[in-house]
């Protein structure tokens, strides 16, 4: 009989699983699983049970939001061999799953997860010791992602992280940073940074180009420098979402690693979740890495 673990954090969204689990299990038993369930119990948890629980096994499911997601990928990327990995979204955003096409509908994805196709997607490493599914970002708004109440990303969503972040637009913080890789090398002072293999960035699919390939072993940077008037931070929101010229101020460009030295500690979001204070990151697209289940698109 074929073996699966499934993950799933009982707290995501608006614990829309408690409604569903019976039904998730039982597609997942008819599908020919032996199932080992693990009930999340606090953070970090998805992650101690993925390499705890997933050697040996043919599947693992992990539901819940993209942090769950990740903390799931990031105990598999411990194991000697990676099991295939299937997801069913229940978080606020789901920007992975966005990316993905993978249904918002917990029983459609349930589905996918046990009947679909393997899907080989890249993972990137941070430091050597951390992992993003598809984003690792720094600067103005990026705290908002692990600040804000989970009470209130239930109740509105994206639109939570936008309320949060207005509050602190009048506490940009620079940051001088020295930023190395094969394709470009800058230096000066930056308000935000963000490493993406993703077509949508807190719910909003304006910020990254939408011809990324989440398998091509490439990451979508953007960078942005401190602005120095009112105006010059004007021209940079209008870039960023109204598409208008590129300015001095704002960088994209693709690569495959780079390094980011900065002279002071500066702390960092991996797929919404706390990443840690640090001066010198690393950053590596470790390509087609862990392959997911999801629908057959063609």
């Amino acid at each position: 009989m074929k073996k699966m673990l499934f993950i799933f954090n009982p707290r995501s969204g608006k614990a829309q699983i408690k409604n569903k689990l019976v039904n998730i299990l039982d597609i997942f038993t008819k599908a020919g699983y032996e199932l080992t369930v693990h009930v999340t119990q606090r953070q970090g948890d998805a992650m101690e049970a993925a390499f705890r629980y997933g050697e040996n096994k043919d599947l693992v499911v992990c539901s819940g939001g993209d942090g769950t997601l990740n903390e799931t990928i990031s105990g598999l990327m411990k194991l000697n061999e990676y099991p295939d990995l299937g997801y069913i979204p229940a978080g606020s955003t789901n920007d992975f799953a966005s990316s993905l096409k993978i249904s918002k509908d917990m029983l459609k994805a349930a589905e996918a997860a046990v009947s679909g196709q393997a899907y080989p997607i890249d993972i990137g490493g941070f430091c050597e010791d951390k992992y993003f599914i598809y984003i690792a970002a720094f600067g103005a708004f990026t705290e908002v992602s692990y600040l804000t109440p989970q009470d209130k990303k239930n109740v509105l969503g994206h639109q939570a992280y936008m309320l949060e972040g207005m509050k602190s637009l009048a506490s940009i913080k620079s940051y001088s940073m020295r930023v190395e890789c094969e394709e470009i090398m800058l230096e000066g002072e930056f308000i935000f940074g963000m490493i993406t293999n993703t077509i949508s960035v807190g719910g909003f699919k304006g910020l990254v180009t939408q011809d990324v390939a989440l398998d091509d072993g490439e990451f979508e940077v953007l960078l942005i420098r401190s602005p120095k008037t009112a105006l010059d931070l004007t021209n940079i929101i209008n870039y960023m979402f109204l598409k208008e010229e590129p300015n001095e101020y704002v960088h994209k460009f693709r690569t495959r690693s780079l390094k980011l030295i900065s002279d002071e500690p500066i702390d960092w979001v991996l797929d919404g979740e706390f990443g840690g204070a640090r001066r010198e990151v690393s950053i590596t697209n470790l390509e087609k890495k862990i392959r997911i289940m999801r629908k057959n698109l063609k």
